[in-house]
């Protein structure tokens, strides 16, 4: 990275799952597949996180992992007159608070964590399925359009662990900010 901002952020969950729950028709339901709300995981250079649905799977190389803010899915639920929303159904695997992730897209950058760091290059948004109109709310598959967390591909293994953590990014906070405000959607969706 030419420049390094350090900000402050919360790991809030590390999800794992071997199996996919939303697939199919969203009128048939969720999958009732095994997920874990981890303490920590191990993540795998190229591969992702040790155990998840997505490990070393070629097709998933540059997104192998998904990340997340959670002031997004709190966002949404406020625009849809929703009560607060589970973070852990949009199943990404790292949901944080107080990370901008949008401005990652195309960048390297590092999340440490208890005394471990673990480097990743942001892919592409992680764009969301209709899946969330039936888990989360109606209305929710578009609003999240935008602000769906990133996908990445670790470029470093090491442990990521619950709770307070760095992100270590190349794009200073006020830049991250002006995007993210570039991509809000109207406060209330039809």
């Amino acid at each position: 990275m030419d420049h390094e901002y350090r900000y402050d952020v919360e790991i809030l969950h590390l999800l794992v799952s071997k199996d996919h729950a939303y697939f199919g028709r969203s009128r048939d339901g969720v999958a009732d597949v095994a997920t874990t709300d981890a303490d920590r995981v191990d993540v795998v250079a190229g591969k992702g996180i040790v155990g998840d649905r997505f490990f070393g799977k070629a097709a998933h190389m540059d997104a192998a992992m998904t990340l997340f803010a959670v002031e997004s899915l709190e966002d949404i639920a406020q625009q849809l007159g929703s009560p607060s929303f589970d973070p852990l159904l949009p199943r990404r695997n790292v949901v944080l608070r107080g990370a901008e992730l949008a401005p990652l897209v195309s960048e390297d950058f590092v999340l440490e964590s208890d005394g471990s760091s673990v480097s990743f290059h942001g892919g592409r948004p992680a764009h969301p399925c209709v899946w969330m109109d039936r888990v989360l709310a109606p209305g929710a598959h578009k609003a999240m359009r935008g602000r769906g967390g990133i996908r990445c591909r670790p470029l470093s293994s090491g442990l990521l662990h619950r709770g307070p953590a760095v992100l270590v990014s190349p794009v200073p906070l006020d830049a991250a900010r002006a995007h993210i405000a570039s991509v809000r959607l109207p406060s209330r969706l039809p």
